[in-house]
């Protein structure tokens, strides 16, 4: 495929850009380019019943019906693909580059392939033209085809098992730990004792991270941390989301009827790289939900967060060195089953993780289909 520079996009002049966000499918009479070097052609037929299938985070395919007045005649399609507006989605490098395909006529249905232009769960626009070169090398074009809508996928366990290894690469020697925590607010915690029988609840997982992570926006689950300093290897006094702390016991949470699973690897424009793992009592709604999805790790072999079994039964924990874990178990957890104190450090607000955004450019944590 090539890109033209000089095509008409069939949102322009009679749809305006910013009013994609509320249209679903647009009927509409299509237009032809007024632009030097490509002309009109009545008897080539326009494409109709655009169907999108087969989509993964970085392709689909597309086909449609056509007369077959002038079939004959095509010999290119043209393809006008936009993201859809959204002020509020990530940015980077290809973002505003016009995606003005050109493919061969070719039998349909016609893969669509390029992660330089196509992103993860993303939302998109598409029509199409078909085209016939003139010996002159100029194109006549039908009209335009309808518009139509269409979102691209999450990132497939292939694509976490990319993203596993670069994480893998970097995770570091392991530490001891004996004990998850979460610091929130008092809130946090006084709503849990008196609303919710005692229980901290899962809640859905935000959009931090991986464009493409199927656990974002999806997953429920509780987050915690292990990570502890070097010089005392006991958890940091400092802490991003709030000044109490709920401590549990590492074997409360993570045992032998515990799997393990990679969510994600990224970084916020910062040195500083992020894991997320799932732990998820075997069974769980947690446990089915992350099956076929993520990645599952060998509990007491992997590079990130390890638990072993002694002869006599006892369970030791260990930790990656270079990498902040952000460990999301799936299930309530009563805080019975801990404790609640007030931290002594401080709340540093610039580390929450909180719906950050992945930095689309770090070559650490990045693989070929994008953020």
């Amino acid at each position: 495929m090539e890109l033209p520079h000089s095509l008409t996009s069939p949102t322009s002049p009679c749809v305006d850009l910013k009013s994609l966000d509320n249209l679903q499918l647009c009927d509409r009479e299509g237009t032809r380019s007024a632009d030097s070097g490509i002309g009109e052609l009545d008897e080539l037929p326009v494409p109709q019943q655009i169907r999108i299938s087969n989509i993964t985070c970085d392709s689909f395919k597309i086909s449609w019906d056509m007369e077959s007045r002038g079939r004959d005649r095509i010999t290119h399609y043209f393809i006008d693909l936009n993201k859809k507006e959204n002020k509020n989605s990530n940015k980077f490098k290809h973002k505003d580059v016009p995606t003005k395909l050109v493919a061969k006529a070719v039998p349909l249905p016609m893969t669509v392939r390029g992660h330089w232009f196509l992103s993860p769960r993303t939302e998109y626009t598409v029509a199409v033209q078909t085209a016939a070169k003139q010996p002159d090398g100029d194109y006549a074009v039908s009209q335009w085809s309808e518009i139509i809508e269409f979102c691209t996928a999450d990132y497939s366990t292939v694509h976490l098992n990319q993203l596993l290894e670069k994480a893998e690469a970097i995770a570091g020697r392991m530490l001891p730990f004996t004990v998850f925590y979460r610091n929130q607010q008092k809130e946090y915690f006084h709503q849990a004792r008196d609303a919710q029988c005692n229980r901290m609840l899962p809640s859905v997982k935000d959009n931090s991270g991986s464009h493409g992570s199927p656990i974002s926006g999806k997953l429920e689950g509780i987050f915690f941390s292990c990570n502890t300093e070097f010089n005392t290897g006991k958890p940091p006094q400092d802490s991003p989301y709030g000044p109490y702390r709920f401590q549990v016991r590492a074997e409360v949470l993570f045992n032998q009827n515990t799997n393990i699973y990679f969510g994600d690897f990224y970084c916020m424009y910062t040195a500083y790289h992020y894991v997320i793992l799932v732990l998820a009592p075997e069974g769980s709604s947690g446990d089915s939900f992350c099956k076929g999805r993520l990645p599952a790790l060998d509990r007491s072999g992997n590079r990130f967060l390890t638990c072993a079994e002694a002869e006599d039964g006892s369970l030791s924990f260990r930790h990656a060195q270079d990498v902040i874990l952000e460990v999301i178990y799936t299930e309530p957890v009563d805080l019975s089953l801990g404790t609640v104190a007030q931290i002594s450090g401080h709340q540093l607000m610039s580390l929450s993780t909180v719906n950050a955004k992945k930095d689309p450019s770090c070559k650490v944590c990045n693989i070929s289909v994008g953020r």
